[in-house]
């Protein structure tokens, strides 16, 4: 088919069949994913980018408007570092080209060359022998060959031997490549886009049914590489929409929070990829230039471990519900998926995007109250099926299915597929915070024995009886705010002082386990309740959680020691769900009793 001209239909379907060669290759360009990080998600972060050129860009009546809807199809859509390249460099094509009512062979050189530095500009650090060599590449190429090729379809036959040329190159510029035996995996996903944009050209044909069907992830043993330290945890991403964003600006305070840097779009959108160890951070600086959009931050640490360095057979999952120290979670490896917290028209990733430490400040300030939101049930199916691909066994451990609808959502992400020799269970803990961070424990150290893995479910299933959280809520207007208390119960309950102690009942509904009118008078009941408790049943480990009041905490801490003969198993801040309805100043001694009365 000789194709002399693109107009806005033959430009809309050379991106789409571009896009599908991506998305076919995905689990190989993962495979290969050893730059910056080897977390094996190239290919899925790409096929991300691609499905929404796909879904979301449309044809329209010029070629400028359609080129205008897919950068910004590719830009919504963009994941990963390598993703957000292309997306920039896609959205450069669009700013370069001109209005015109078809696209001709030299304006396209032209645009294809002049787009590149729109993609060298979204990074911070450059990095030549990746995937934004072989654009640059492959782009002179283009350039080249413009008046020496008669039409699309011979251009981008010449100028693609170049781009292979140029990724067969990638091993030998860079050491973790060489090192690995392998091309760059950004890169290697723009030549396939390349060469599905060419298929069109040549054929004039495009699969419109064809998509994506889920495979299982199984990594090639010759392409396992060694992971050296990382130096930033979370590979943090968002999407953020504004009316006059300064990307330049933006980029130089960004950068720092992290490396692996790119900020990619226009003064009304921007998509911002970093690695940092402080998400958190990063968001801060996003929500005062805008709306922020999407967002995600991947614990590429556990990710490596997954792959190269598991210490156990059986992956053990626990929502951010869980009140656990970060330094427990690190030394078994286990998985937090964290909630959504809606805030400031943005949802955020309970103690990963959003942190106890600022969370607690800002709900002061709040005009409308934040809310919780359990997983997006995609993510939690994704979340697994990665979980999956490098496990044979997995335990999941929820917040009590009465507090929130995770348990369900994970329940349905398992009962969608079937795991072939897998040994899934999840387990409604039927408690929440430290209750639930005790039970989090006590499954990674049974895991950690080599503990066979029915006998941890059923461990588990027995000690949630035996495991609970007495809290001392200091004020009550959190708990009318967020709507776990009525507003009209609630405001006569405030009226007479009242501080109740809050536990969990058998069921896992919240419950008032005492009524006192001080907080002299909250303490002294909370301790005889734990005192009872440690009569009855002899408390074996406990801990003490709390909402931005170390102070108090430390004095809880004080008493248990004498009352129970032992120190904490920890004190932490509380998950913000947790303190969003206990409100600040709260805290909590979550204990648990081993053995049967």
């Amino acid at each position: 088919m000789d194709i002399s001209k693109l107009d806005s239909e033959k430009l809309y379907y050379s991106f789409v069949s571009g896009a599908q060669e991506v998305i076919k290759n995905k689990n190989s360009l993962n495979e290969i994913n050893v730059f910056p990080v080897a977390d094996g998600d190239t290919g899925s972060n790409l096929s991300s980018t691609m499905h929404a050129i796909i879904l979301d860009a449309k044809i329209s009546g010029s070629v400028k408007e359609t080129m205008n809807s897919i950068a910004d199809a590719a830009l919504t859509g963009a994941r990963g570092n390598s993703g957000i390249i292309i997306a920039q460099y896609i959205n450069g094509i669009f700013l370069s080209l001109m209005d015109e009512e078809t696209i001709t062979i030299p304006s396209f050189a032209e645009t294809v060359k002049n787009a590149v530095p729109y993609a060298y500009q979204a990074i911070s650090d450059p990095v030549e022998g990746t995937i934004i060599t072989v654009i640059r590449e492959w782009a002179d190429a283009v350039y080249s060959h413009k008046d020496l090729s008669a039409n699309f379809s011979e251009l981008f036959s010449k100028s693609l031997i170049t781009a292979n040329k140029s990724l067969e190159a990638t091993t030998s510029r860079l050491k973790v490549l060489q090192d690995s035996k392998v091309v760059d995996s950004g890169a290697k996903g723009f030549v396939y886009f390349l060469q599905g944009f060419a298929t069109f050209l040549r054929t004039g044909k495009v699969d419109l049914e064809a998509n994506d069907e889920p495979e299982d992830l199984s990594f090639n043993e010759e392409l396992i590489h060694s992971q050296g330290e990382i130096h930033h945890r979370y590979c943090t991403e968002a999407l953020l929409s504004g009316d006059s964003i300064d990307l330049e600006a933006l980029k130089a305070e960004l950068a720092l929070y992290g490396d692996s840097l790119i900020v990619a779009g226009n003064n009304h959108k921007a998509r911002i990829h970093i690695h940092a160890n402080a998400p958190e951070q990063v968001f801060q600086v996003l929500r005062k230039k805008g709306i922020i959009l999407q967002q995600k931050a991947d614990d590429m640490v556990r990710q490596n471990e997954s792959a190269f360095d598991r210490k156990y057979d059986t992956a053990l999952i626990t929502d951010s519900i869980a009140d656990i120290p970060q330094a427990m979670l690190d030394h078994y490896q286990v998985h937090m998926l964290p909630l959504n917290l809606n805030f400031d028209n943005t949802s955020y990733l309970d103690k990963v995007t959003m942190t106890p430490e600022l969370f607690y400040p800002l709900l002061e300030e709040a005009i409308e109250y934040p809310k919780s939101s359990q997983p997006n049930p995609i993510v939690v199916e994704k979340y697994l099926e990665t979980v999956l691909s490098h496990y044979d066994k997995v335990i999941i451990l929820t917040v009590a299915k009465e507090q929130s609808g995770t348990n369900s959502v994970f329940q349905n992400a398992v009962s969608k597929k079937l795991h072939e020799g897998k040994k899934i269970a999840v387990i409604d803990s039927k408690r929440n915070s430290g209750a639930e961070g005790l039970l989090v424990m006590k499954a990674a150290e049974m895991i950690a024995a080599e503990t066979p893995f029915d006998e941890i479910v059923g461990a588990i299933e027995r000690l949630r009886d035996r495991t609970n959280i007495f809290v001392s809520v200091k004020n009550l207007k959190y708990m009318v705010r967020s709507g776990r208390l009525g507003k009209i119960s609630g405001f006569a309950a405030m009226s007479i002082n009242l501080k109740p102690v809050v536990s969990i009942d058998a069921q896992g509904k919240g419950s008032i386990a005492e009524k006192a009118f001080s907080e002299k008078g909250n303490e002294k009941k909370l301790f005889r309740l734990l005192e009872k408790v440690n009569a009855q049943e002899k408390i074996s480990r406990y801990a003490i959680v709390h909402a931005n009041n170390p102070e108090k905490a430390e004095a809880y801490r004080e008493r248990s020691v004498i009352l129970l003969g032992k120190e904490p198993e920890y004190i932490m801040n509380i998950s913000t769900i947790v303190g969003m309805s206990a409100g600040v100043g709260t805290v909590a001694i979550s204990y648990m009793c081993e053995e049967e009365a």
